[in-house]
């Protein structure tokens, strides 16, 4: 008996998913719970696991195919490799012999007749037909009314640059209305504006006249913004001539996903960046002289990220403001803390989120975060772990880098990068000159809602926490 395997729906907002990669093959046995293919959303890329043992018979969607959920993208024989029944499908495919019995329904040309014998009465629908005419329109009313279907994210933007999301056509799933479309939309909106302000110049006598009564006020105000002038939306394209030494490869899923939120992130938050350099050499020692017990009493190592989120979730609950969102006009506190943590993918970035962070103590986080690092390599998270963060920690710092500027990650506001931590020459308070080990943090936020000085007395608050932490708070 075939099983169909169908597009789960990973997240209550996914109404689609990309399958990046089908890890078994056609005629390929499996095992219940198995991975049988990868696929990538808008929140999370995994492996989704085989519904039943059996044999893999067909497959519907192929790799880089992008499908609704509840699309069935495959068949598994469940009876088992043996039942070589797999061909069979194609086997029953020959059965349209029983439909060749449409040759008897060309008998069916009599009753054809008798809608041939209407043509009388055609006469009587023609009064008739008018007034039906009137009812089409009032169907279309009511379809406008409703706001055509779009993500939170993509609502936003639209109140933001006054956009009404029933004038787009939306290329997304039953015509939804996606992040493209909008920011497509809106950057033709600022391209046309561009003409409209050369018009006046157009040495046209007749359209002067009606000018001022009506063009004169809305090209005025449309000059005004000088924001407007980088109409250079489009991206540039490159031309490759046949000697060129080139490789073009496209964009996976994630990629696309990456690059749409980043643009996104920098059109919507105004980006502000400040920096400190903190002190952790306690944090050092402390590390240094707990790993062995840490590692053998609970199972996992002890790094020094465990340390930076008990400073931010101590900060956060001081400065409750960077722990918010923008929603319109209003700002809105999340009660809970739920710290994102960007994780390096040899594919891309993600960033899983450690939920109710402030009731964990430095065990939990440690567990916590390692958890959800490791699961993120391996293509296991759910989507409810990639959602949700309100505050988001960076630490390229692993990499070598000293500081960096990150985007923030909507519809956060703030966002902290770890620079690497390492021994320097530092002047102490009696003039001194000792070895310190040290590192630079950066604090990017939205100054919509959070000002240099919120974010710098934050930031003052998570230096404190490190350069003085509390040694019995490590378990």
């Amino acid at each position: 008996m075939a099983i169909d395997v169908i597009m789960p729906q990973m997240g209550e907002s996914i109404a689609e998913g990309t399958i990046v990669k089908w890890i078994k093959k056609v005629g390929e046995e499996v095992k219940r719970d198995e991975p049988l293919f990868e696929i990538s959303t808008d929140k999370v890329d995994a492996e989704i696991p085989s519904p039943s043992a059996g044999v893999l018979v067909e497959i519907l969607a192929t790799e880089g195919q992008t499908v609704p959920i509840n699309t069935v993208v495959a068949r598994i024989d469940a009876v088992g490799s043996k039942p070589v029944a797999a061909p069979a499908p194609k086997a029953e495919e020959p059965k349209p012999a029983p439909p060749v019995a449409p040759p008897p329904a060309p008998v069916a040309p009599p009753p054809v007749a008798a809608p041939v014998a209407q043509p009388t009465p055609v006469a009587q629908p023609a009064p008739v037909a008018p007034p039906p005419v009137a009812p089409p329109p009032v169907v279309s009313q009511p379809v406008e009314a409703v706001e055509k279907r779009s993500s939170p994210l993509v609502r936003k933007i639209a109140r933001e640059n006054s956009v009404n999301i029933n004038e787009l056509d939306g290329t997304g799933l039953a015509g939804r209305v996606t992040k493209n479309d909008i920011l497509s939309h809106i950057a033709n909106k600022e391209t046309v504006r561009v003409p409209v302000a050369v018009l006046p110049t157009e040495p046209v006598t007749p359209p002067p006249v009606a000018a001022p009564v009506v063009a004169a006020p809305v090209a005025a105000p449309v000059a005004q913004p000088s924001l407007v002038i980088p109409p250079v939306v489009t991206p540039v394209m490159e031309t490759y001539r046949p000697g060129d030494r080139v490789e073009i490869v496209a964009m996976s899923p994630m990629r696309k996903k990456i690059s749409e939120h980043m643009v996104a992130s920098r059109r919507i938050s105004a980006h502000v960046q400040s920096f400190f350099e903190i002190d952790m050499t306690k944090i050092a020692k402390l590390r240094e002289q707990h790993k062995d017990k840490f590692l053998e009493r609970h199972g996992v190592k002890l790094t020094f990220t465990p340390f930076i989120m008990k400073a931010v979730v101590d900060a956060l609950g001081a400065w409750p403001i960077l722990n918010a969102s923008v929603d319109g006009d209003n700002i809105v506190y999340k009660k809970d803390i739920n710290l994102g943590i960007a994780v390096a993918l040899d594919w891309g970035l993600i960033v899983p989120v450690v939920k109710n962070a402030e009731e964990k103590n430095l065990v939990g986080l440690t567990r916590a975060m390692n958890d959800l690092a490791t699961r993120a390599r391996k293509k296991q998270l759910k989507p409810d772990e990639v959602q949700g963060g309100t505050f988001t920690i960076t630490n390229p710092g692993v990499f070598g880098s000293l500081f960096g500027t990150p985007i923030i990650n909507q519809p956060q506001v703030a966002i902290m990068g770890v620079g690497t931590i390492e021994k320097r020459l530092s002047v102490m308070e009696d003039d001194s000159i000792a070895i310190r080990t040290k590192a630079y943090f950066s604090i990017s936020f939205d100054h919509r809602v959070v000002d240099g000085a919120v974010a710098d007395q934050f930031m003052s608050h998570v230096k404190r926490v490190l350069e003085n932490f509390d040694a019995s708070a490590i378990g």
